[in-house]
């Protein structure tokens, strides 16, 4: 449906690049993908996610079952690139400082049944990390939507080692959450607490799944 996009996306292009992101795009890997049936047929969800490199984002954008709206770093959206990444429903959002707008753009895509996706881990600085978390929070208790944490690992060759030849990539989507109602400051930082918490350990899970086939983070 084309009121759960952002203005301005083309749905033709938003499934064009999700196909691109689930077959031509992950030639270069070996993606093993859990948990699919996890993700609600219908309604609105927020994806929270870890975000180890580059590739994670369009990985799940052609993966997930759904159209997915991610918040994406401004610098992205430069050129022919951020032409394209606007067409397909992306929202950019400039680090470091309070940026409402893109927040809003997603807020709207949420009341409208649609999927907005954010990784809290995407930026370096400890501020932007706990603005995404927080951003994360608000989104699902501002729509009533419930949170959907997904695990990426692989796609990040570990320091010091050898180019891997299609490296096993794991993505594993756990169980979708409420969270506790409520406003004030005090109810989002509860809710913050409550995303980080089920992210972490999804994302404890899948290493120790990698761990135990032999597979590196």
């Amino acid at each position: 449906m084309t009121d759960q996009l952002p203005e301005g996306a083309v749905p033709r292009l938003v499934d064009l690049g999700r196909w691109i992101a689930r077959v031509p795009f992950q030639l270069p890997f070996r993606v093993r993908v859990r948990g699919r049936e996890r993700m609600p047929a219908t309604g609105p969800v927020v994806v929270v996610a870890n975000h180890s490199s580059m590739v994670d984002g369009p990985l799940l954008f052609g993966e997930l079952p759904r159209r997915v709206v991610f918040l994406i770093k401004q610098e992205m959206f430069r050129g022919p690139a951020g032409w394209f990444l606007r067409r397909i429903g992306q929202l950019a959002v400039r680090r470091g400082e309070v940026d409402r707008a893109p927040l809003l753009a997603a807020q709207k895509v949420l009341r409208a049944g649609g999927v907005v996706g954010v990784f809290p881990e995407g930026t370096r600085g400890s501020g932007d990390v706990a603005s995404a978390q927080q951003g994360a929070a608000w989104l699902a208790l501002s729509a009533d939507a419930v949170v959907l944490p997904v695990a990426c690992r692989g796609t990040l060759r570990p320091p010091g080692s050898r180019r891997r030849f299609r490296p096993v990539v794991d993505v594993l989507i756990g169980e979708p959450f409420a969270l506790p109602p409520g406003r004030g400051r005090q109810a989002l930082a509860a809710a913050t607490e409550q995303v980080r918490d089920r992210l972490a350990t999804l994302v404890a899970e899948l290493d120790d799944k990698r761990s135990a086939s032999g597979e590196a983070r």
